[in-house]
């Protein structure tokens, strides 16, 4: 696959993604002489991928002279972690005079020996203009795989308005004043949110041969309704289902729903033809896009025939193939039951999803529909899977998305 962004560099260090929690982001880690890892361990072509990623929002409130310590869990292991900060959606210029980065040891805690400063060009102290994103330096060593993460961030002053993702399905924590980056007892965050702030992406180095999966949407794809600090999006299953397979076939994967977003206009969030650059292709080595969305459009009353929405997908596909990066589209899943639902809208609904099914222009076809709808009801989810508003899955629901992905399309190639 050949993308313009694709920054390929050599490294010495091993790639050891099996590494115990304990020991990871610590520093570069010798490999056992005759182990898998010290064969690995001569120069390696590599490329960045991402192993977290949500999308950067709007968010309520406000910091001063605080500390935010977000919890992200991983996807891939690798290398060389870098922390993409942003502050797209600021009034100001932001400051982060501090930023840490270790392994989670339980609620606010973080693993003592794992938390190590991250710098950007250099500097502790990095300022991002509103509108804009930085991403830091390498910290040397290895990130293990399916680990939650604590990313603690220092903003020097007042932040003004916030950038971050305001359905993290996660607890994070926030300090009162002072910079607590560094702290790893936990004991100075004393207040708790379901957000993220600034922090909107991870990125590691990879064999040349893994990339990234972009995993693109609304509220089902965001995780609504699934279990608290759990990890069980849809996207998590998934990751977990591609870390069984053999290393070549591996991927990151980034989740970039946003709750409540629209294809064809601004809700929740800008809408999807808005920030596929930002949230996609402008991502680390992006291989395959999975775009799930259009059921806020229907049931919202912004789509009012089928034909409004495959004209969006159609320019979404031309703009990834344009970009040399795949389009899985995904069929819309069952909301007969829900507040917004009505049989003319399910009639919308039905019209995008063979639309989605036959027309060939995506480059494969992932069907959710199919795989939690009711078969005595196709209009409604399966109960099992339903998380009891008839809009969202349940966990169960979410693992049964994941399994119904064929991984073989995630290898597509243009």
């Amino acid at each position: 696959m050949s993308h313009s962004r694709k920054s390929l560099v050599t490294t010495g260090l091993a790639i050891a993604v099996g590494l115990a929690t304990v020991a990871a982001l610590t520093g570069p880690v010798a490999a056992e002489p005759g182990s898998d890892a010290s064969t690995q361990a001569t120069s390696v072509t590599t490329d960045q991928v991402v192993t977290w990623g949500a999308s950067a929002d709007r968010t309520s409130g406000s910091f001063t002279d605080q500390t935010v310590r977000n919890i992200v869990h991983t996807s891939i292991g690798g290398t060389n972690l870098r922390i993409s900060l942003s502050n797209v959606f600021g009034d100001r210029t932001a400051t982060f005079d501090s930023v840490y980065v270790g392994v989670q040891s339980g609620g606010a805690g973080v693993v003592p020996g794992t938390n190590r400063q991250v710098t950007f060009a250099g500097s502790n102290t990095v300022s991002v203009p509103n509108g804009a994103e930085v991403l830091s330096d390498p910290l040397p060593g290895d990130v293990p795989a399916g680990t939650n993460l604590t990313v603690s961030i220092h903003i020097k002053g007042a932040s003004g308005s916030l950038t971050g993702h305001n359905l993290a399905m996660q607890t994070n924590y926030i300090s009162g004043a002072g910079d607590h980056t560094a702290d790893t007892d936990g004991a100075a965050f004393t207040q708790q949110a379901t957000r993220w702030y600034w922090v909107d992406a991870l990125v590691v180095d990879q064999r040349e041969q893994v990339d990234t999966v972009a995993t693109l949407g609304d509220s089902i794809t965001d995780g609504y309704g699934s279990t608290r600090d759990a990890n069980r999006r849809w996207p998590n299953y998934l990751a977990r289902r591609i870390a069984e397979q053999p290393p070549a076939h591996q991927f990151g994967v980034m989740n970039e729903g946003i709750s409540g977003n629209r294809v064809l206009t601004d809700g929740a969030g800008v809408n999807v033809q808005a920030r596929f650059d930002r949230d996609v292709l402008s991502q680390p080595d992006v291989r395959t896009v999975i775009l799930m969305e259009g059921i806020n459009d229907i049931g919202g009353g912004v789509a009012t025939s089928a034909d409004q929405l495959i004209s969006a997908y159609r320019i979404l596909i031309s703009r990834a193939h344009a970009d040399q990066t795949c389009i899985l589209g995904a069929t819309l899943t069952p909301f007969e039951g829900a507040g917004y639902y009505s049989p003319a809208k399910e009639v919308i609904r039905e019209q995008v999803n063979t639309w989605i099914r036959t027309s060939g222009e995506f480059d494969g076809v992932i069907d959710f529909d199919q795989v939690t709808r009711d078969p005595a009801n196709p209009k409604r989810f399966l109960p099992a899977y339903d998380v009891g508003d008839h809009l969202h899955p349940s966990d169960a629901g979410y693992e049964a998305m994941a399994n119904a992905v064929d991984l073989s399309q995630l290898e597509c190639k243009r």
